[in-house]
């Protein structure tokens, strides 16, 4: 085991000894995310961890799905078939829907006409857990803004605060529209909403995200954003990056490479 993944699993598995601290059910509630906020906002671990991902956009294939495909199967993620109901927690979109305020002038098509990964920017200022009324949406001590599907009451007030469109609305039942169930991560009803979680429940086993293990072209990075150290840190000191919307002062944890 060498020392940068030795690291990773000292890190995460800092949540369950948080959690451990605060109730001897608190791990399978996490695997549900059902949580207290208050939980996961321990002032004496905060700071200290934030999560963060990198996506090189010079790797990405044009067209390969591995990355959607290995989300959508570990989280249960329903597929309706209708973009009007259609659930989303990674997606690949075009460039200018992925990056609407930063200017396309005098880029080369190689750049910008791929499709872009995008996923929930788990904010270190998110308007969306600012606005829900039940603490459904919060952000954790290690800069995961987590979802609660049993707080939800389906307002949506986080889907109409989010900048980045990256959260979905279940309009119908979501359980018959899973292709291939699987048993170790929980199903969400209709009339609550959901999104990326940064696969919490595999940080928690000392597992990178599903999408990560899943490129084949090693596009994403994940890594401590707080640990000068790390792969993703070394990777942003490194070279040019760019967040979606910076100007809006979310502080997004995603950054990309173009």
């Amino acid at each position: 085991m060498n020392e940068e993944r030795r690291e990773f699993i000292k890190k995460t598995s800092l949540g369950f000894l948080v959690g451990i601290g605060a109730g001897s059910g608190l791990f399978l509630n996490f695997l549900m995310e059902k949580t207290d906020a208050s939980l996961w906002s321990d002032k004496s671990t905060a700071g200290t961890i934030r999560w963060g991902m990198l996506i090189d956009m010079r790797k990405c294939i044009d067209g390969c799905q591995k990355c959607v495909d290995a989300c959508r199967l570990v989280h249960n993620v329903p597929d309706f078939g209708d973009t009007r109901y259609q659930i989303e927690w990674l997606k690949k979109s075009p460039y200018r829907e992925v990056f609407p305020t930063s200017g396309e002038d005098f880029m080369s098509k190689e750049r910008t006409g791929k499709s872009v990964p995008s996923l929930c920017n788990h904010c270190a200022e998110p308007p969306c857990a600012a606005v829900c009324p039940t603490q459904a949406t919060f952000k954790r001590f290690d800069g995961i803004v987590a979802l609660d599907a049993h707080r939800c009451t389906g307002c949506r007030a986080c889907m109409a605060s989010c900048p980045y469109n990256a959260i979905s609305f279940n309009w119908k039942e979501p359980r018959p529209a899973i292709k291939a169930l699987n048993d170790l991560y929980p199903t969400r009803e209709k009339g609550v909403v959901e999104k990326c979680n940064f696969c919490s429940e595999r940080l928690l086993k000392g597992k990178l995200p599903a999408c990560v293990e899943a490129c084949p072209e090693t596009t994403l990075t994940f890594g401590d954003l707080n640990d000068p150290k790390s792969a993703i840190r070394l990777l942003l000191e490194k070279n040019q990056t760019m967040q979606r919307k910076p100007e809006l002062g979310t502080l997004p944890s995603v950054f990309y490479i173009i």
